[in-house]
Order: structure tokens, then C-alpha cells, then sequence
């Protein structure tokens, strides 16, 4: 049973990345200054279907954007926004 929490390991297996916390501090790591001043689905490493399910998970609201929003932050992109 699916409980709407998810994670920040789960939105990367979601996106088919590597999820174990060595993995998510690397790629955080090396895309952070490309992200700078890009909404988090606009930013240039996701491919087509990455970019429409975070555009659609945050536009939605979805038990996805709480990890989507952490994603951003961490990231850096654009001051505080997803969409």
C-alpha cells in the first residue's frame, strides 16, 4: 500500500537514477550550477520524460512535490520555484 510520502530516494528511483545517498550527493553536486535560474523541470539534465513528470507531479501538486521541491533547493535553481 502506497502511503503519499515520498522521499528524495524515491523521486530519484522515479526519475531512473541511482538513489543511494552517495549517488544523490554526487549528481546534486555536479549539476548544482547548472540549475542555477531554472525551474527545477527546466533544468538541462532530464531527458524529455524526467522533465514532464516533475513538470506534472509539481503542477499537480502530487505527493511528488514535496521531494521535488527539496530536489530544487538543493539543486539551487531559481529563487524558491518549481514550476
Amino acid at each position: 500500500m502506497e502511503t503519499g510520502i515520498h522521499t528524495m530516494s524515491d523521486l530519484f528511483d522515479q526519475l531512473g537514477l541511482p538513489s543511494d545517498e552517495a549517488s544523490m550527493t554526487t549528481f546534486i553536486a555536479t549539476h548544482r550550477t547548472t540549475a542555477v535560474n531554472f525551474t527545477l523541470p527546466d533544468v538541462a539534465v532530464w531527458s524529455p520524460a524526467q522533465a514532464k513528470f516533475l513538470r506534472e507531479a509539481i503542477a499537480a501538486d502530487a505527493d511528488w512535490a514535496i521531494p521535488a521541491e527539496q530536489l530544487s533547493q538543493a539543486l539551487g535553481c531559481g529563487p524558491g520555484v518549481t514550476r
